[in-house]
């Protein structure tokens, strides 16, 4: 029976010549911020490990670098930099640890380009999957990943074939192809449940993956059962895991109709990422709660959250956020009857998705624009934005039926009630 021996890289430094190398590194800052080793160890560490590490006799561990490096006054890279193919990898997974994706992303490219050796290859790909899957760039992911599945099951590697999976299936999920991803995530759901033996978080995030593939395809209830079922297992999950589970399963109600339960889930996850510093998903949640509370008919409480989110998401040139936030705040406008400012925003949303090749945020803001147009009267313009909306949702059932109900509304406004009646039935028709 395969097992996964991993399901994240650990950046830990176990040469000891690299050791040295970068025990030197930070005795040579130490000294030129005139720092002892007490002052640089602070409240974190002690001076016998700082000293252990100038010596190369302790390993340091991601953590530890970026703990260390803005008190010597440089970066985490620049005390790992170096030529050699191992501290380039460890330099990448650093990059990726830390949530520089892009730059992760770069870094694995440059050394595919130079790595012929099968496995290898598969490694970086896998790696590189990861960076452009969190990117939002789904499309560049598939091959990749399709390569890395089939040269891992080539070379009989059957305890990485999961993992490849795992991201080919994001990657499908991201662009668009529920079935192609439920068939990968259920796959490996069932392999599990057969005695695939898995480490570490694994199982948990392949009920939460399988839950979102759920919630997309509008199957509620059976997204809440997986994530009860992954509920159940997360006793043992850090603080930042289960902060991360809670946001699904506020995610999950919400759109289920449950506004309280996504509010309840979504309030605690907040909490709980904040402790964990995980920053990137704490700006994530605030919007999914705004969309939870306009919902629920706390328009101002909404703003404001939507407002931090805008705002965070713009700091950071995150466009993917910042483009679902304009949606959100497009929806809170059209909510408190400001129709012009809603397709204003709604639009800066299909903009802003078009840029960051979002085609989920484009789609979601068309349809946003459409229904303040028809709101305003302007049932012409509703229609053409739903038209466009419909051709875009081909691949996902549910909201297919929403824009063709909504787009059978505004023709029926303008007088064309054989038109409207067809997709009416169609909508039905597909429930």
């Amino acid at each position: 029976m395969g097992k996964l021996v991993r399901t994240r890289r650990r950046v830990v430094v176990d040469e000891s010549a690299l050791a040295q190398a970068i025990g030197s590194r930070i005795k040579e800052r130490r000294l030129a911020a005139g720092l002892t080793q007490a002052a640089l160890a602070g409240d974190r560490y002690t001076k016998a490990y700082i000293s252990a590490l100038e010596h190369g006799l302790a390993k340091p561990s991601m953590a530890a670098l970026n703990y260390l490096a803005p008190r010597l006054g440089t970066t985490s890279a620049a005390l790992i930099a170096n030529q050699d193919p191992v501290w380039a990898r460890i330099e990448a997974d650093l990059a990726m640890a830390s949530g520089d994706w892009q730059a992760a992303l770069d870094a694995y490219t440059t050394m595919l380009e130079t790595t012929s050796e099968r496995g290898q290859r598969a490694d970086l790909q896998v790696a590189m999957v990861e960076c452009l899957c969190r990117l939002n760039r789904a499309r560049e992911a598939i091959r990749p990943a399709t390569e890395a599945v089939e040269a891992y099951t080539a070379l009989g590697r059957a305890a990485d074939v999961p993992l490849a999976e795992y991201w080919l299936a994001s990657a499908q999920f991201q662009g668009d192809n529920l079935a192609g991803a439920r068939s990968i995530v259920s796959g490996l759901i069932g392999r599990v449940r057969d005695g695939l033996q898995v480490r570490g978080d694994f199982h948990i995030r392949l009920l939460v993956s399988a839950a979102m593939i759920e919630t997309s395809a509008g199957s509620h209830g059976q997204s809440l059962a997986y994530l009860e079922e992954a509920r159940g297992r997360s006793a043992d999950l850090d603080i930042r895991r289960r902060g991360a589970l809670l946001a699904t399963m506020a995610t999950a109600h919400r759109a289920a109709g449950d506004l309280e339960g996504a509010i309840r889930h979504g309030q605690d996850a907040i909490a709980l990422l904040r402790v964990a510093e995980a920053d990137i998903m704490v700006q994530d949640l605030e919007n999914e709660l705004a969309m939870a509370y306009l919902a629920n008919g706390n328009i101002a409480r909404a703003a404001e959250l939507a407002h931090d989110a805008r705002n965070r998401a713009e700091s950071r040139g995150d466009l993917h956020l910042m483009a679902h936030v304009a949606d959100t705040q497009a929806s809170i406008a059209l909510a408190a009857g400001d129709t012009a400012r809603a397709i204003e925003l709604a639009s800066q949303s299909i903009e802003i998705s078009e840029r960051g090749d979002n085609d989920r945020g484009r789609l979601a803001a068309l349809i946003t624009r459409a229904r303040a147009h028809a709101a305003s009267g302007d049932h012409a313009a509703a229609a053409n934005d739903f038209e466009v909306a419909a051709a875009g949702a081909i691949d996902q059932p549910a909201r297919r039926r929403e824009v063709l109900s909504a787009w059978a509304d505004s023709l029926a406004a303008l007088g064309q009630h054989d038109r409207a009646f067809a997709l009416a039935r169609e909508a039905l028709d597909n429930h």
